[in-house]
């Protein structure tokens, strides 16, 4: 028996993708993070940045909890928050799906909606979006005496997925792995499993996947911010998290081939996932479709499709 639902956290289980795979060589490991409490890999992060920040002295018994979040950090936060007896204050921009605002709400936040810039398309978040959410969550921080989490600059992002999810990649793998590629939002979980991975064996290839017209990471493209995949692709170049991480690579994908992808996932593998795992799996195939066909490639599935049943997602023409 665990004395808290926090002690839920992690360990999430991994499964091969053998049904949607079947037309390439190699093989794709999805490791199941939508299964974590509040339904994403950012309960990891949540959990650390709290835990740490109360041993540190920063956060004071009882101090409120301010944070710009997309919906999943959100979310776990609210869980670490509501067992640890802070109160806390989510900021999202309106283009964020309702599912998240209300699941946030429903565990006790408080949620404060942003409207989004001008020119955004409803039900994304650009870059721009993020930037007048940042600005609000300051403002309520420095108002209300809060604790700002910042998981775009908090290092126990990174942490938590170097000592957590990375390791467990590893070992549920057997160390047979030749690459890992992820959607990058704040860079932590790309961040901390790559340095997890190389650690253990440097051979291992780690790629960036960005939306195709957003990757400023690649240098690429930018002129399409307003793509469909919620939680990352912001169209930011300079990163925090992913200073001096030794990447080898970045790849892009549509918007189309992570809807259709993350749709696939539901109907022949029965893992019922957000348009960001339709974009990892993606990059995955791809990469297997190319130089490294025969391989093994670890993915995750970073939350879960009920997220998602109000945007066009789960939509059939």
């Amino acid at each position: 028996m665990l004395p808290s639902v926090l002690d839920a956290v992690g360990a999430t289980p991994m499964v091969r993708l053998d049904r949607l795979s079947d037309d390439v060589e190699g093989v794709v490991l999805a490791k199941l993070e939508y299964l974590n409490p509040g339904g994403s890999k950012k309960d990891r992060v949540a959990k650390r940045i709290i835990e740490d920040a109360e041993r540190a002295g920063v956060l004071r018994p009882g101090q409120p909890v301010v944070e710009l979040t997309s919906g999943n950090t959100g979310a776990g936060l609210a869980i670490a928050c509501a067992v640890t007896g802070h109160p806390f204050v989510a900021v999202l921009s309106r283009g964020s799906s309702a599912e998240r605002a209300r699941m946030i709400a429903a565990l006790g936040a408080e949620v404060v909606l942003v409207d989004q810039a001008p020119g955004s398309v409803p039900g994304r978040v650009s870059g721009a979006d993020l930037t007048l959410v940042e600005a609000e969550a300051r403002r309520i921080t420095e108002t209300r005496g809060a604790f700002r989490s910042d998981q775009f600059e908090n290092r126990g992002n990174v942490d938590a997925h170097r000592t957590g999810t990375g390791p467990e990649i590893w070992e549920q793998a057997g160390g047979e792995l030749d690459a890992f590629a992820d959607f990058v939002g704040t860079g932590g979980c790309l961040a901390g499993v790559t340095l997890a991975l190389k650690e253990r064996n440097p051979s291992i290839r780690c790629y960036a996947v960005e939306p195709d017209g957003a990757a400023a990471l690649a240098g690429e493209d930018t002129s399409r911010p307003n793509h469909p995949i919620q939680g990352g692709g912001f169209g930011r170049a300079d990163l925090t998290h992913l200073h001096d991480v030794p990447l080898d690579g970045y790849l892009q994908v549509t918007g189309d081939e992570a809807r259709n992808t993350a749709r696939l996932l539901a109907t022949r593998e029965g893992i019922f996932a957000g348009c960001s795992a339709g974009a990892n799996v993606a990059a995955a195939l791809r990469l297997l479709r190319g130089d490294l066909a025969g391989g093994t490639v670890a993915v995750v599935i970073p939350d879960s499709g009920l997220k998602y049943l109000s945007t066009d997602l789960w939509e059939r023409s």
